[in-house]
């Protein structure tokens, strides 16, 4: 037996209870039978049962399970929450032993008496040594890692079509397209020099950012196998005891975190895709230091106008700017049902609207819930972003526990002009108001004096005719109190220190004019 054939068979059986549990859910008796009704807490035991199978198989698998728990369209909420456990959840046993790698690439550049471990991951370990006096990182890809993985892609390869017998249409195209974008994010994360490319890049573009630390890359030391980088000792960003010591408000540093992301991903076009714990810490002066740069991605230029439109959409719950958005960027297909789509986009926005806690985990559950119903995929780099927003909101949220991603969204989308913050639009609302009114305050002097001269020869007279109730009052009157109230108010403000009587003038005169525009229009 070959060693892909023994793989293979491996993976059957590791995941083969789960799936007879999983055919048994459709038929009771697999090929005929009522469908079974399966408590949350019996999904939570497989999730959990799902999560230590990805972790046996290796660094492939595992991150399989991490890809997946960014995608709810395909795997359900419960085990959404579980396979994201996988990010920490690492065994520092897999593979070879890093060392032998270190020594065939850097046996003569480095000192091997100084190098001590310091983590290890699904894909390679961490360690530290000394170099020309200097304390630095070693990130080293796990042994025959890149020939374990090639095998373990067409293992899934082959699995593939079973998956796809057994599900629906919508996942089976969610299914088939998150298989060719796996295979292109795993083989990425594999090139180290790439890693330490991008690295230097992100550096460069948050080089004015002071609160934010990118460690520096060796180049000299780099290769496909071993990114070397500045050592940067840190505290893990979710101890509060760490925090609390330094003086750090927590709330501060959520909103440093979005919004150093958010930067990222909308300003530069360059992110690093991998928020969790492990990757963010704090310097003893206070700086957030962001570590392990495989998972990260460049965006180009459309991607990076569609996704910043995607975020602006979402906040100002534009519909159909959303709509457009999603097929831009090859989520739907331009064929798809445009008016069916709107009304289940409608109804997210409408489900979310009456919450007090709309977080961009939840948005993004709704959204795809929703959208189940329709063939579409998530490009990998959409889908390394959702996983930004949904992982990075998750740190954001252990610092906070009200922390308002959107409201913080929303201000850094103003702050660099991607949307108007609420005092311009506010004046521009008023601008058109004015606009609208300036024909009725062009006329209103003439009418003003009409109405003083009937006032002084005593012609005028006040017409009360009984009507009839109705269950709302006469917006007139309403911009009539208004208009009265602001006179007044301006009155009362002239001669002040400030010249805060000219705006509540100008104000008065716009209320003044849509009470008369609807007068004359009634």
């Amino acid at each position: 037996m070959t060693g892909f054939s023994r793989r293979y068979l491996q993976v059957v059986v590791r995941f083969f209870p789960l799936a007879l549990a999983f055919l048994r859910d459709r038929r009771r008796f697999l090929l005929f039978g009522p469908s079974r009704r399966v408590s949350t807490a019996t999904h939570r035991r497989r999730a959990e049962r799902l999560t230590e199978a990805f972790l046996d198989l290796g660094p492939a698998f595992i991150k399989i399970g991490q890809v997946l728990s960014t995608r709810p369209d395909i795997v359900p909420p419960v085990y959404v929450d579980e396979l994201s456990t996988l990010q920490d959840e690492v065994p520092e046993d897999a593979g070879g032993d890093p060392l032998t790698v270190v020594e065939s690439e850097l046996g003569e550049e480095l000192d091997l008496d100084t190098i001590e471990p310091v983590a290890g991951g699904s894909l390679a370990f961490v360690y530290t040594a000394e170099y020309r006096g200097d304390r630095i990182a070693l990130k080293v890809r796990r042994p025959d890692l890149l020939s374990i993985v090639e095998r373990d892609l067409r293992v899934i390869r082959g699995l593939l079509p079973v998956l796809t017998t057994f599900a629906n249409e919508s996942q089976r195209y969610s299914i088939e397209n998150v298989a060719d974008d796996f295979e292109e994010i795993i083989l990425e994360e594999l090139d180290f020099e790439r890693e330490a490319s991008i690295m230097a890049e992100i550096e460069e573009n948050l080089a004015d950012e002071d609160r934010v630390v990118i460690p520096s890359a060796y180049p000299k030391l780099c290769s496909n196998r071993v990114v070397a980088m500045e050592y940067v000792e840190g505290a893990k960003i979710i101890d509060d005891r760490a925090l609390t010591e330094r003086g750090i408000d927590p709330n501060e540093m959520a909103t440093l975190i979005a919004r150093t992301y958010l930067k990222m991903g909308l300003v530069d076009g360059v992110f690093h895709a991998d928020p969790h714990p492990g990757n963010l810490a704090v310097t003893d002066a206070g700086k957030l230091v962001i570590y392990d740069f495989g998972m990260s991605q460049r965006l180009t230029s459309r991607e990076q106008d569609d996704i910043t439109d995607l975020y602006r959409y979402l906040v100002r719950r534009d519909v159909d700017g959303l709509l457009n958005t999603l097929i831009a960027l090859e989520v739907l297909e331009p064929t798809v049902d445009r008016v069916a789509v709107r009304q289940v986009l409608e109804l997210v926005i409408e489900n979310l609207e009456g919450r007090s806690d709309v977080t961009w985990h939840a948005i993004i559950t709704e959204l795809l819930s929703m959208l189940h119903d329709f063939p579409f995929r998530i490009p990998p780099n959409v889908m390394l972003l959702i996983r930004v927003g949904t992982v990075g909101e998750g740190v954001c949220r252990s610092l906070d526990p009200e922390f308002d991603f959107i409201a913080v969204t929303r201000s850094f989308l103003a702050d660099y002009g991607f949307i108007e913050s609420e005092f311009e639009a506010l004046f521009a609302e008023l601008r058109t108001d004015v606009r609208a009114s300036a024909p009725v305050l062009a006329r209103a002097p003439a009418r003003f004096d009409t109405v003083f001269g009937q006032l002084e020869r005593g012609e005028l007279v006040v017409r009360t005719d009984p009507v009839e109730s109705t269950s709302g009052g006469d917006p007139a009157v309403g911009y009539a109190i208004v208009a009265g109230s602001l006179f007044v108010a301006a009155a009362v403000l002239t001669g002040h220190d400030q010249p805060v009587e000219i705006p509540s003038l100008l104000l008065a005169l716009v209320f003044l004019g849509q009470y008369v525009r609807l007068r004359a229009a009634g």
